[in-house]
């Protein structure tokens, strides 16, 4: 005879992990069988403690408290053949009208079996006596939810298994109806996601069947969905989600309604609310009848992913024109552009949200953020995250940034094509920030998990970008006495080229007015409330110079918004404001345009940072109070004498000599003199200087109102050995007018330009079909190049491959055959970049249509 003890209990225990159930059912067994036994155990009790501090889950709805209160509290016992009863009788009475009754093995396998567990090997034999629908991992049975659960009655007599199926209602199956072409998935525009999940989009219905074990009779059954995000759901945090069936659906709210029966099969169309928490959730249905209530358990496969919605007018993210819902969430490629003002450059860059693995990457990004769960439901919240979560510096996020120029051990940033090796390799190695990323590299990847996760978002490009490092809302250029830079104040910087991400949504954290376009930028800069990251920012806020509003307001205003104010020490270690160049950052604010490949300058439209320039000086003397030089506009000055520089065409090339026009205007009646000081720097594009490669004197006289031009040239051998990514250099310019004193200051920056991949698509592009591409590359370069690798890829055509080319010589061209199968039929882009250390930049792309078969 089995006598029941605390053994006993560990096997029960056992079992309910067996069935992979959570640890709150085995604390609810715990419980009933303590009842029963009345001699609870000191460190049982210590266990059930424990359970109730970590655990959360509804005990209510799992398979352990059917099976196991059967097992205890049944008078009449499930019975297998060969079998015989015993009870413990120093139990029986404790419980009236209850024996507590054991199955005990007869034979010598079933002895053994015991031996190693034998309560589990019994309670099984239970679970497949009992009448069941479907298989046990479908389906549960419980008492009502809300009430204490009463003591199981005494068994009525058996009327038989088909008797009892008429009267119980369970659920066979759940149909999510997620097919990519089916129209759950095409009605919330997530029929581009990899994969058969159901995708969906908050505030928006969707349709499920469920196939039950009888016809559901709406007078005498009753049916809610469940549906639970994030590690500790709770229906106060709406994190978990009770959804119960209404005659009606209404708007914002999560509901359920029938809307079409066929014999034992429903089909439910369910409502969304527009401020739903974005995720995954888990799914679970409970059925209820006047014989007892079921209900399914999670299975993975029926997880439900829940997104933004711009198409939802009730959404914070909605946007209301159909063709920048296209570019801004449904794009996955786009152009990123870099270089200078008078050199813009632009490179294809695949997004790639859509492809296999890519949203749960994106989802385990906002997962690694720790942001709670209810906060996954604000835009604010999600995108001030990401911001911080893209970059490394302080959270293990994706990318690692790296500015020195060794990258050794990671890939260069200007040989990432995309987004899509980054995000699956943080995924994929749990976690490890991947190696390594610049400004464009952090945007093209914010872009993508913004878009993944459903906030219209697009990369936007500064030229000459302020970086502001005291608050000041300005640029400061300090000189010494000889008008030499200071270099240990120069601490701000101008980069030649900055690229961030506007992302759309309403704010109403903000006085009215300032949604629509919200700068956002995850290369770590400075840090913002003790984190790298910054914004979201209002553009209104920043273009009307509302620097005191959230979040980072006053930095990305100084980024385009700033004035270069230089400043000359005196003989008294006195600084002196000498000089106010105006307008000297934010220029061509630059974007892929809707719909098309062009570059849309963004700078004096509507949605964007910069004013026209009466409205830009009141910004930003406005912005000014708030800064800590409040009085820098307090100085006027005379001005006659003007300097600039200008570049031929598109500018010099890499590999020849670089020549510049510097261009003098005396706009007085007066003969003007002035001796201008030369210097030539290679430059970082971040602004920060490496080393001089040339200096010279000027001596300049300008006759009345006399427009001089002047060439000047910086020859290749100054430069070979110098230059840095981006092959950036800054010259400047500086010099007194004798008759005057004004001084002359200015700074420009200017890149070598590099050559571009030649791609040419050679044959038929077909789904299913191999072709191929040629691919050409000329060294521009009086030397031979090391090591050179090409970086290969497409969406739609082929994953990224990396192309060994080895040495190239001098001047010399080479050409490499490329083959691949198409995989998605439309317009493809094959996209290639150069990985070499001593020529970057470079790259191509060649468009493909490709046709179905």
């Amino acid at each position: 005879m089995c006598a029941l003890n605390l053994s006993h209990i560990e096997l029960l225990t056992c079992f309910c992990y067996f069935i992979d159930l959570s640890q709150s059912i085995v604390l609810f067994s715990y419980i009933l069988l303590f009842f029963k036994l009345g001699t609870p155990h000191y460190t049982s009790l210590l266990f059930i403690s424990d359970c109730l501090h970590d655990q959360s889950y509804c005990f209510l709805q799992s398979q352990s408290y059917y099976l196991l209160s059967n097992f205890i509290f049944r008078s009449t016992p499930f019975r297998m053949p060969g079998e015989r009863l015993m009870a413990s009788g120093s139990d029986v009475g404790r419980f009236h009208g209850n024996a507590l009754t054991i199955v005990e093995a007869t034979n010598q396998e079933e002895a053994e079996s015991k031996e190693q567990g034998g309560s589990l090997l019994g309670v099984q034999k239970i679970c497949c006596c009992w009448p069941r629908q479907s298989s046990l991992y479908d389906t549960v049975v419980t008492d009502e939810v809300g009430k204490q659960a009463p003591l199981p009655e005494p068994p009525q007599p058996h009327t038989g298994d088909n008797q009892l199926e008429e009267l119980m209602l369970s659920v066979h199956s759940v149909d999510l109806l997620s097919s990519k072409t089916g129209p759950n998935r095409m009605e919330h525009h997530t029929d581009h996601y990899h994969g058969n999940a159901l995708i969906i989009r908050r505030g928006q219905t969707f349709q499920i069947e469920l196939d039950l074990s009888r016809p559901f009779n709406s007078n005498t059954d009753k049916l809610h969905l469940d549906l639970r995000t994030g590690p500790l759901p709770m229906v106060s945090k709406n994190t978990h989600v009770i959804i119960q069936l209404v005659e009606e659906l209404e708007d914002n709210r999560w509901e359920a309604k029938i809307v079409e029966r066929n014999g034992n099969r429903i089909k439910l169309s369910v409502n969304s609310h527009a401020k739903a928490v974005i995720g995954k959730y888990k799914l679970t249905v409970t059925v209820e009848s006047p014989k007892g209530r079921s209900a399914t358990t999670r299975d993975p496969r029926k997880d439900i992913v829940m997104l933004f919605n711009p198409w939802c007018e009730d959404d914070t993210v909605y946007m209301d024109d159909e063709e920048e819902k296209k570019e801004y969430v449904l794009n996955d490629t786009g152009r990123l552009y870099y270089g200078t003002e008078k050199q813009i450059g632009d490179r294809t860059w695949n997004y790639g949200q859509f492809l296999e693995g890519m949203l749960e990457a994106c989802l385990y990004v906002l997962e690694k953020s720790e942001i709670p769960p209810p906060g996954r439901g604000d835009p604010v919240n999600v995108v001030r995250v990401i911001s911080a979560m893209i970059n490394s510096q302080d959270d293990n996020g994706v990318l690692a940034g790296n500015w020195s120029g060794n990258y050794v051990g990671g890939v260069s940033p200007t040989a990432w094509n995309g987004s899509v090796e980054i995000l699956k390799k943080y995924h994929k190695e749990g976690g490890l920030p991947v190696k390594y990323g610049q400004c464009w590299v952090f945007s093209g990847v914010t872009t993508t998990v913004l878009r993944g996760l459903g906030i219209p978002c697009r990369s936007v490009t500064n030229f000459q970008s302020a970086h502001d490092t005291d608050v000041s809302l300005t640029t400061d250029m300090y000189f010494d006495e000889k008008m030499e830079p200071f270099d240990e104040l120069n601490t701000d910087s101008v980069w030649n080229f900055h690229v961030w991400n506007d992302c759309w949504m309403a704010r109403p954290d903000l006085p009215p007015g300032n949604g629509g376009w919200q700068a956002l930028d995850a290369t770590p800069q400075e840090t913002s409330q003790g984190t790298f990251r910054c914004g979201p920012a209002s553009v209104t806020a920043i273009r009307t110079g509302q620097v005191y509003l959230k979040y980072d307001t006053p930095f990305i205003f100084a980024e385009v918004n700033s004035d270069k104010i230089y400043w000359q020490r005196n003989l008294d270690g006195i600084f002196t404001q000498i000089q106010c160049e105006k307008k000297a950052v934010g220029h061509c604010i630059s974007t892929k345009a809707v719909g098309s490949d062009k570059r849309n300058d963004i700078t004096h439209l509507k949605h964007t940072i910069k004013h026209t320039i009466n409205e830009e000086r009141i910004a930003v003397e406005t912005a000014s109070r708030y800064g800590t030089k409040p009085d820098v506009y307090s100085t006027s000055m005379a001005e006659d004498v003007s300097l600039e520089v200008k570049l031929e065409g598109e500018g010099p090339r890499m590999g020849a000599d670089a020549q510049l026009t510097i261009v003098m205007t005396n706009f007085s009646s007066q003969t003007r003199k002035t001796t201008l000081h030369i210097q030539v720097a290679v430059m970082y594009y971040t602004g920060v200087l490496k080393g001089t490669v040339k200096k010279d004197k000027m001596p300049v006289a300008l006759k009345p109102n006399e427009v001089k031009a002047m060439q000047w040239v910086l020859p290749y051998h100054s430069y070979q050995d110098q230059l840095v990514d981006q092959a950036a250099l800054m010259l400047t310019l500086s010099g007194r007018v004798s008759e005057t004193q004004q001084v002359l200051a200015t700074q420009t920056s200017f890149r070598l330009r590099t050559p571009d991949l030649s791609i040419e698509a050679v044959g038929e592009a077909v789904v299913g079909k191999k072709m191929t591409a040629k691919i050409t590359f000329t060294n521009p370069l009086p030397r031979t190049l090391r090591g050179v690798v090409l970086r290969v890829e497409g969406l739609g055509l082929q994953e990224v491959k990396e192309v060994v080319v080895g040495d190239v010589g001098s001047h010399s061209t080479v050409t490499r055959t490329e083959h691949f199968i198409p995989t998605q039929a439309g317009h493809r882009k094959l996209v290639a970049a150069l990985d070499c250390k001593q020529l970057t930049q470079v790259h191509g792309v060649a468009d493909i249509v490709v046709q179905d078969q």
